[in-house]
């Protein structure tokens, strides 16, 4: 099977750093694929939360929930590790975000791994999509992927 090139560090717009911890190695001694997931999810939400999107404990505005992840394994990571973690929204929708998402080990050009996470906007009482907030897409906007081939291979 032949894969896309991976996207460099240049594609993404926003990084959070992650430490491994012992807990993260399985006993191939690398991280297990599990807890690329795991730092998908605090990459996303940690970055909703600095932007004051996602308030956690308060009612009534829409939330984002996970409607679809996948990853391609590019090479192994192992505790002990300090990830960066690259984030860019490659499509925003009218009620959903699909965001593109690196794991470089630290201090790499290449990545461990590519990410692709979908939020889909819903009423937090009903779990039905709703029309993004504009506060949302307005700091979407912000971090969308660069206009290349590679942002392409993001839908």
């Amino acid at each position: 099977m032949s894969r896309d090139e991976p996207l460099g560090r240049d594609f993404y717009r926003v990084w959070r750093q992650i430490g491994t911890r012992w807990s993260d190695n399985d006993q191939y001694g690398h991280v297990n694929n599990t807890v690329f997931y795991q730092w998908f999810d605090t990459a996303v939400n940690g970055w909703l939360i600095d932007q004051g999107l996602l308030r956690l404990g308060e009612s009534g505005r829409p939330i984002g929930l996970v409607a679809e992840t996948a990853c391609t394994f590019l090479r192994p990571l192992s505790y002990p590790a300090t990830v960066e973690v690259g984030l860019a929204a490659a499509r925003i929708g009218s009620a959903s975000v699909t965001y593109r998402i690196g794991i470089f080990a630290q201090g790499s050009d290449s990545p461990a791994a590519e990410g692709r996470f979908v939020h889909v906007c819903v009423d937090p009482r009903s779990h039905r999509p709703v029309p993004m907030p504009a506060e949302w897409r307005s700091a979407l906007e912000r971090i969308a992927a660069p206009p290349q081939g590679a942002a392409a291979r993001s839908a």
